[in-house]
C-alpha cells in the first residue's frame, strides 16, 4: 500500500495535468475508484485508477469545447466520465466484457502509439516553458514549437531534460530501482537549487486538504451533444 501510494502521488498529479484538470483530481480518481473496484470488481489485473490513455482521451476531446482548468471544462469532464461509467455499467450488466478479446494486437499497439504521440505533444509547453496552442491538432502544436523554440525557458528545459535523462538512465542500468520516483526527486532538488520558481518554473504547490463538494454532472441536451 505504501509503495502504491508513493508511486501514485506523482502519477496522479501528472495524469490530472495531462487531462487539463487541477492536480488534486488525479489523486481523487486514484483513491475512490480503487475502493469501489476492491469492493465490487472481479478482475485481479484491471487498473482501477487513472491511466495515461484515458487522460489524453479526455484532454483531446474536451479541450476543443472549453479551456482546460476552467470550471466549464471540469463540468464537461464530469459529464463525460459519468457517461463513460453508464456505458461501462451497461456493458457489464449485458456480460459483454468478452468483446475485448476480439480487439486485435495491432489495434492496441496503434492506439497506444497514438496516445503516446498525443501525450508528448500535450506536454511540450511544460517541457520547453512555452505557451503553445491548446485544443489543436498535434501538427499545429509542433509547428508552433519550431517557431517559438528560441524562446524556451532554459531553467524549465534544463530541469525537464535532467529528469527525463535520469529516468532513462536508471531504467536502463538500474531496473530494480524506482526510476521515475528517483528522477522526480532529483528534478525537484535541481529546481530548488537553481531557484526555479523565481525563473518561471511552475510548481504544483500545496494541494487542498479536503475533498471537493459533491456536484452533479451537467446532462442537458446541449452538453450531451
Amino acid at each position: 500500500g505504501l509503495t502504491g501510494a508513493v508511486i501514485v502521488l506523482p502519477q496522479g498529479v501528472a495524469f490530472a495535468t495531462i487531462a487539463g484538470l487541477p492536480p488534486e483530481y488525479g489523486l481523487y480518481s486514484a483513491i475512490i475508484p480503487t475502493i469501489i473496484a476492491a469492493l465490487f470488481g472481479s478482475s485481479l489485473h484491471l487498473i482501477s485508477g487513472p491511466t495515461t490513455a484515458l487522460t489524453i482521451l479526455i484532454f483531446a476531446n474536451v479541450a476543443t469545447l472549453a479551456h482546460p482548468f476552467t470550471p466549464e471544462y471540469i463540468q464537461l469532464v464530469l459529464t463525460l466520465t459519468f457517461l463513460a461509467g453508464l456505458i461501462q455499467l451497461g456493458l457489464g450488466l449485458a456480460r459483454l466484457g468478452a468483446v475485448v478479446n476480439f480487439v486485435s494486437h495491432p489495434v492496441v499497439v496503434g492506439f497506444t502509439a497514438g496516445a503516446a504521440i498525443l501525450i508528448i505533444t500535450s506536454q511540450l509547453n511544460h517541457f520547453f516553458g512555452l505557451s503553445l496552442p491548446k485544443g489543436h491538432s498535434f501538427i499545429r502544436v509542433w509547428e508552433s514549437l519550431f517557431v517559438q523554440i528560441n524562446l524556451s525557458n532554459p531553467y524549465v528545459l534544463s530541469i525537464g531534460t535532467f529528469t527525463l535523462a535520469a529516468t532513462i538512465f536508471l531504467k536502463g542500468f538500474f531496473p530494480r530501482l524506482p526510476d521515475m520516483l528517483i528522477a522526480l526527486v532529483g528534478g525537484s532538488i535541481l529546481s530548488y537549487s537553481l531557484g526555479g520558481q523565481e525563473h518561471g518554473v511552475k510548481l504544483v504547490g500545496a494541494l487542498p486538504a479536503s475533498l471537493p463538494p459533491l456536484s452533479a454532472p451537467d446532462i442537458t441536451l446541449r452538453t450531451l451533444r
